[in-house]
């Protein structure tokens, strides 16, 4: 009975040992080169919108289900692509600036996720993340797509909460149409 009971032990630790490597999150390296961010920033007399380029990237899967990953945004990419010439290089470096993300000390912005359930439709989820902008980490929620080779998610980030004051009508009073909005849109594509 004893030699029974060892060798059923046996078998379920060979078994269960045989399985273990199919439950655990395999990483797949996003494509940098064919992955973005576009972003759009809003005022009172209208918007502004470009985009951002990844430094890294990693999503994880456990079989073809989206477990975690973890994006790093190099900052330095900022990009205006509404505005032509001067303008433009005017509104990047002022966005680059301490004004806004300080870009010389905070060169990257990173999207750590905690959290991620099935919205029980195949290729959707619902994400718990740890977003860092300028060296502060606030927790966010989004839907994210990952499916087929492809990952897209829109969030909506207030920019008050990561020290970027400038403009904000939650902290200046008289501001009138030079306002700037906190909350400002990211759309996340990417390919894995």
């Amino acid at each position: 009975m004893k030699h029974l009971f060892l060798f059923s032990a046996f078998i379920c630790m060979s078994v269960a040992g045989l399985f273990a490597g199919n439950g655990s999150p395999a990483p797949k390296s996003i494509d940098l080169a064919n992955s973005k961010i576009v972003w759009k920033g809003y005022k009172v007399t209208g918007s502004h919108e470009g985009t951002l380029s990844f430094k890294s990237g990693s999503l994880d899967f456990t079989g073809d289900k989206l477990t975690g990953g973890e994006l790093v945004v190099n900052m330095g990419s900022l990009n205006c692509t509404d505005l032509k010439e001067g303008m433009k290089g005017k509104l990047e470096g002022h966005l680059k600036s301490a004004d806004f993300f300080g870009v010389e000390k905070f060169p990257e912005a990173s999207i750590k996720f905690t959290k991620v359930i099935p919205r029980g439709i195949p290729g959707e989820y619902k994400v718990t993340a740890n977003l860092t902008i300028k060296g502060i980490t606030k927790e966010i929620k989004f839907n994210a797509s990952a499916k087929d080779g492809m990952g897209s998610a829109s969030i909506k980030v207030d920019r008050s909460e990561f020290d970027i004051r400038y403009g904000s009508g939650s902290f200046f009073d008289n501001l009138g149409d030079k306002t700037i909005y906190d909350e400002f849109d990211l759309d996340i594509n990417i390919k894995f």
